[in-house]
């Protein structure tokens, strides 16, 4: 099923959010390294609420240690709040990892010339981007619809 992967998270309530979609979708849930805040965080742990334990995490040392363990064979689908093709035109696979950038810059160049394909969310040009924890529920869900994932709960 899909994947989750969050490159350098920087804002622990985002990345708490973000697990408990997780929990919520049966979705595993990647942190690649360097952090921005501990995995002990109380902010981290109370976004998260009691859901932790039905989350399947992992923190990874890099996007390199995730890509040769358990990105291989996934395609990775980047996020970027303006390029790539529009959420609900882009057809997602069973196998995709869904690929999201720290929330002060977004996904670095060199990181988002290694995904296989880019998908953003279409905004007005009024705001910089939505939240991150937004975001990954808005693209999980367009993922898991597209799939019809969603008839099974």
């Amino acid at each position: 099923m899909l994947h989750i992967v969050l490159y350098h998270p920087e804002i622990p309530p985002n990345t708490g959010n973000i697990a408990r979609l997780c929990a919520g979708t049966g979705t595993r849930l990647h942190l690649i390294e360097p952090l921005g805040f501990s995995i002990d965080d109380r902010h981290l742990r109370r976004a998260g609420l009691d859901y932790w334990p039905y989350v399947d995490v992992t923190v990874w040392p890099s996007l390199d240690a995730y890509l040769k363990a358990d990105g291989a064979g996934r395609r990775l689908v980047s996020t970027s709040a303006r390029h790539g093709e529009s959420v609900q035109h882009f057809f997602f696979t069973e196998h995709d990892a869904l690929l999201f950038g720290p929330e002060s810059v977004g996904l670095p160049d060199d990181v988002q010339a290694r995904a296989a394909a880019h998908v953003r969310i279409p905004v007005k040009d009024c705001i910089r981007s939505l939240n991150l924890s937004t975001s990954a529920g808005i693209i999980l869900y367009m993922a898991l619809a597209g799939l019809n994932a969603l008839e099974a709960w």
